[in-house]
């Protein structure tokens, strides 16, 4: 899901190459003085970039005087580039940045090397996806018939996991559908994409079909975002519940089957060394009226606990007012919320 940006503003950091044509801002303080040994990586939704969620910048003001710095990262799939993206190559990316971010701070301390303080990851939106995804998945990714050219490399544990808005693409859409005007036309221009995209995924060379961008701005997604079959299926999960896509991670009909898959594989894989903070927004415009956020939520601490991970109880949960990226009603507490977490690891 996508989020609007905030305009006319400037702020202070360093940008960083942490791979070959992927780069990190590193928001700093004005003054200096503070050794900010631990870093919290944000990583947006779809269409997200830098400083399109409104509350990273406060966050890092929040956390100015504290050894916590805080770090925007770009992926492949950020602005247009999701819709021929996956979260298999948006986990190894992350990877990288987690490998650089943690050298770079040990090559900050003085005297003996360090291995460059704790390192949490926070998703929005989408972005939880990776965060779910990095957690549970085999480490490396396995191998597909088509992935994108993927390295497969191993990605480094983290030290804690933050999951801000983690809402159902496919319900989402479901969501649009219903509500609109047009929804026999809408629901129509679905089933001819999702027809489309089963028949013919990839062209005769293996490359990504690309879907009609006419169709696919029907279904609300920009109309100026290249969106390939491959994606358009792992974000609609046309056969979920009962076999959901890599992308269908979130959705209130899932069965408690899958989310063992997920959350709970979450101990097993051992990427995490501490508790998982969980932030649903209350007045998410992305949620249907239908969920349950409350009993979500618990069915995914479950989940996580009967896996063997740890669930921070005392953070998460519902933000009351918050829209989906927390620009303006809940953002104190969203804030708080995160600095608790952050100064319990």
């Amino acid at each position: 899901m996508s989020s609007n940006a905030d305009r006319g503003l400037s702020h202070r950091g360093v940008l960083h190459e942490y791979a070959p044509r992927l780069v990190a801002f590193e928001f700093t303080p004005p003054a200096e003085g503070v050794n900010k040994i631990n870093s919290l990586i944000f990583v947006g939704g779809l269409t997200d970039g830098f400083c399109t969620v409104p509350y990273v910048s406060k966050l890092a003001e929040a956390l100015e005087s504290s050894e916590w710095s805080v770090f925007s990262v770009l992926l492949s799939s950020s602005y247009g580039g999701w819709g021929v993206g996956s979260l298999d190559r948006d986990v190894e990316e992350l990877g990288q940045c987690v490998r650089f971010v943690r050298d770079l701070k040990a090559s900050r301390q003085p005297g003996a090397p360090t291995k460059g303080g704790k390192i949490v990851i926070m998703g929005h939106s989408t972005g939880s996806q990776d965060v779910l995804h990095y957690l549970y998945s085999p480490n490396p990714v396995p191998k597909k018939e088509f992935d994108l050219g993927l390295n497969h490399m191993v990605r480094p544990e983290l030290d804690g996991a933050i999951l801000q808005a983690p809402v159902s693409d496919r319900e989402g859409l479901q969501a649009i559908i219903d509500s609109s005007d047009q929804a026999d036309e809408i629901k129509n221009v679905y089933g001819e994409l999702v027809d489309f995209a089963k028949k013919k995924p990839y062209t005769e060379a293996n490359n990504d079909t690309i879907l009609p961008m006419n169709l696919t701005a029907k279904l609300s997604y920009p109309p100026d975002t290249p969106l390939s079959a491959r994606r358009f299926l792992s974000l609609v999960s046309p056969e979920s519940p009962d076999n959901p896509s890599d992308d269908d991670l979130f959705s209130s009909d899932l069965s408690d089957q899958r989310l063992q898959e997920t959350f709970g594989m979450i101990g097993s894989r051992g990427m995490v060394a501490s508790k998982i903070l969980f932030l649903y927004s209350g007045e998410d415009e992305y949620a249907p009226h239908w969920v349950d956020k409350l009993k979500l939520l618990k069915r995914w601490q479950q989940a996580i606990e009967a896996g063997g991970a740890e669930w921070d109880a005392g953070n998460s949960g519902v933000i009351t007012g918050a829209s989906h990226n927390v620009k303006d009603e809940g953002q104190q507490d969203l804030i708080a919320r995160v600095l608790k977490y952050l100064h319990s690891l």
